[in-house]
């Protein structure tokens, strides 16, 4: 059973991965490892570099979010940041995601409580 509970966390995972990302780029600009890190730190689960900057490619291509070279470190590092059709579309999906919350507590999900109460999303956190 606890395989099978591992196996929906990650294929939720997969679905919401793009906000996930475009989340934690509202909180602070990343790099690439930064942000396959903070998703096994945040999440428990792991996407590596072959998922996750093919999806920033995509999400770069659409505009939502941007990317600039920081060559002030060690090594040279693609620091991403969000773009404000990123964050419109951010605020878009966290309507989506509310609402499809309600819809599942009205039909009798009774275990849904992000913030301490049904449905309401928690304003975002400094990432570890």
């Amino acid at each position: 059973m606890r395989q099978k509970l591992r196996e929906v966390q990650i294929k939720l995972m997969r679905g919401l991965l793009d906000l996930v990302i475009l989340q934690f780029l509202n909180v602070e600009p990343m790099h690439g490892y930064r942000i396959i890190t903070s998703i096994r730190r945040n999440f428990g689960v792991y996407f590596g570099p072959s998922t996750i900057y093919p999806l920033l490619g995509v999400l770069e291509e659409k505009g939502y979010i941007k990317s600039q070279w920081n060559l002030n470190s060690d090594r040279p590092r693609k620091v991403y940041s969000l773009t404000p059709e990123g964050s419109s579309l951010l605020n878009g999906t966290e309507e989506s995601l509310n609402h499809i919350c309600r819809r599942l507590t009205s039909i009798g999900l009774k275990r849904i409580h992000i913030n301490g109460n049904n449905c309401t999303l928690k304003q975002p956190q400094q990432l570890t």
